[in-house]
């Protein structure tokens, strides 16, 4: 059996992609599920934060979120068996790479699949899942009547995103980075027949550079601000010091700081992110928090993995009642795994890629 691996020859260096001949599977161990793979979502690789947490190694495995079909399971395996159909996240520390026909994942990682749900659909699904429930549920608490900012609503985390704090009651703002994005998420509607009523109450079309999102923000909310704001990396310094046209389109700091109301939440992707003094103040004043978003978090410790189960279960149930209508590609063959991973790794997929065996 072929798998694909991750290489990274030297530090700073642009990683490869490649396919490896690997050995036979070993023994099914007492609490692992051996799985046939069906399709497998493609993600960035953060060879960073793998060095940091002392995981990098020569070869990483790539693709880790799966769905496929249980083959056999160990002697203490109690929630599945044979022939289930199932899906989940491989670990960050997981030597298995799941573009691969066939391998081995420890129980606690899966949950059952709905039937009705399609097995790409929950591969690319579940990643972007775990990220919105992180974000909304548990680094904010999202309910009816709260104000959501979603930036770059169009992707496919946002899309998800904004399907979710929907669904929870709250008013979602957006904002687009073209003209095909603010049509997609105009045309986004609610699951339910007859409700014509569009996902998204505002769409800030910041693709020219000439919207204020603040301006905007405060004025759709009568000047209150919105009380979490679901960033897509935010813009550090001055306009001359950012050299890619996708970070022109990001927000600055002090944008999002001006346009969070009192008490309000910031969950942030932006891992260098630093506060000056002012900045600190002005939270301060507003009695508003700021969260990293890590959804790696869920895999570190074993403590959250009851946490972790029920959210994965609760994405594939709103997956099944079409709450969620994830923004993806068309499937794509294994053959080509290693083209698309490479446009994934630079950050130039616009959809969810998905492998399909």
């Amino acid at each position: 059996m072929k798998a694909l691996y991750c290489q990274q020859n030297s530090p700073g260096e642009e990683v490869t992609f490649v396919f490896q001949e690997r050995e036979n599977l070993p023994p099914t161990r007492d609490n692992d599920v051996k799985v046939q793979v069906r399709a497998c979502a493609l993600s960035w690789i953060d060879t960073k934060l793998l060095s940091e947490i002392k995981l990098e190694k020569e070869l990483l495995p790539v693709g880790r979120e799966i769905s496929g079909v249980v083959l056999e399971v160990g002697r203490k395996v109690t929630f599945f068996q044979p022939d289930d159909e199932v899906v989940g996240i491989l670990p960050l520390d997981s030597e298995e790479s799941g573009l691969c026909e066939v391998i081995l994942v420890h129980e606690h990682y899966l949950v059952r699949k709905p039937e009705k749900v399609c097995w790409v659909e929950a591969a690319g699904t579940v990643r972007d899942g775990v990220r919105a429930y992180t974000a909304l549920h548990y680094l904010s608490q999202v309910s009816p009547g709260k104000t959501v900012l979603v930036m770059d609503g169009a992707s496919p985390f946002g899309t998800i995103a904004i399907q979710l704090a929907q669904h929870r009651g709250a008013k979602v703002i957006s904002t687009a980075y073209s003209l095909e994005d603010k049509q997609y998420l105009e045309r986004l509607r609610p699951p339910v027949e007859g409700i014509r009523q569009p996902l998204v109450a505002r769409v800030i079309d910041v693709s020219n550079g000439k919207i204020d999102v603040a301006e905007s923000c405060l004025e759709e909310t009568g000047g209150l601000g919105v009380d979490i704001v679901l960033d897509a990396g935010v813009k550090l310094y001055s306009a001359e010091d950012e050299s890619t046209s996708k970070s022109q389109l990001l927000p600055h700091k002090h944008d999002i700081i001006t346009l969070l109301g009192v008490g309000g939440h910031w969950i942030t992707r932006e891992k260098n992110l630093q506060l000056d003094p002012p900045d600190s103040h002005t939270l301060f004043l507003k009695g508003a928090t700021v969260s990293f978003l890590n959804d790696e978090i869920w895999n570190l410790s074993n403590l959250q993995q009851g946490k972790y189960l029920s959210i994965l279960e609760d994405i594939m149930e709103k997956l099944s009642s079409s709450i969620f209508r994830p923004q993806l590609d068309e499937p794509i063959p294994l053959y080509e795994a290693k083209v698309s991973m490479e446009i994934v790794q630079k950050n130039q997929a616009r959809k969810r890629q998905v492998i399909q065996f």
